[in-house]
């Protein structure tokens, strides 16, 4: 579903090397889980994948069900079936929580060429969605996040992407801010979604999360490459002695 290869990027401003050779292919119904210290570009992947202005694509490519991204603007990739869960999901004041969803659902069935849903369907559909993420009916009449908590921007972030229904979703460190209870609901909320037909990625510094969503392939990210990849094993042994004896092994 997502293939990507040799993938080098560099910040726009500092002309700086961020990712050096990525290469990564996610096949459909998977789950991906990438970890790596501090500075190694997870995050840039998430955001290079999304469209995120700010960097420069040098070499490599990547393709969701063999369609170019980079050659997509931003919304083109969210028609196209890619969603990107924030580590920090903003704040949108003046504009209600419903009516970004409905808005975001109506822009992407017509992308698709389907018809709007209505009113009464969209009602149905959100109070259902929100009620398995114990998301109460207060919080979808607020502006988007404003004054949420940490576990609430999250659990509204997965509220949406189950309204979207993407096939190719990003997670960059969902579990960033997040109590236990908070990341179960979230990690819920995603298993819930799980299927053959969509892929996830999940971007993480703990193993916490991992025991929660329970990846099938997991990734080591270190100076800009995937330099390991294995089983769930591979991130208890990170949760064990750390990323020292893996950078080692590079070396």
């Amino acid at each position: 579903m997502l293939e990507i290869k040799n993938l080098q990027v560099k910040l726009e401003e500092e002309d700086k090397a961020i990712l050096k050779g990525v290469d990564l292919s996610i096949e459909a119904g998977s789950v991906h889980a990438i970890m790596g210290p501090n500075g190694s570009g997870k995050s840039t992947l998430s955001y290079v994948l999304s469209g995120r202005d700010g960097y420069t694509v040098t070499g490599g490519s990547a393709t969701l069900d063999g369609e170019d991204l980079l050659e997509m603007e931003p919304e083109e990739r969210a028609a196209a079936g890619l969603f990107l869960a924030f580590q920090y999901p903003v704040e949108i004041p003046g504009v209600g929580n419903m009516t970004f969803l409905r808005t975001a659902l109506n822009a992407q069935r017509k992308a698709r060429g389907e018809p709007e849903i209505s009113a009464g369907d969209f009602l149905k559909l959100v109070r259902e969605k929100a009620k398995a993420l114990q998301i109460d009916a207060e919080m979808l009449k607020r502006p988007v996040n404003v004054g949420f908590s940490g576990g609430e921007k999250k659990r509204n972030e997965i509220l949406q992407m189950a309204m979207l229904e993407p096939r190719m979703c990003v997670l960059d460190e969902t579990d960033s801010g997040l109590d236990v209870d908070a990341m179960r609901l979230v990690a819920d909320g995603v298993n819930a979604l799980r299927g053959a037909g969509r892929s996830f990625l999940v971007i993480t510094h703990y193993q916490r999360l991992l025991d929660h969503i329970k990846p099938d392939i997991v990734h080591i990210m270190a100076d800009g490459r995937i330099i390991k990849s294995g089983g769930p094993e591979l991130a208890l042994e990170v949760e064990r002695n750390g990323y020292a004896d893996l950078l080692a092994e590079v070396v």
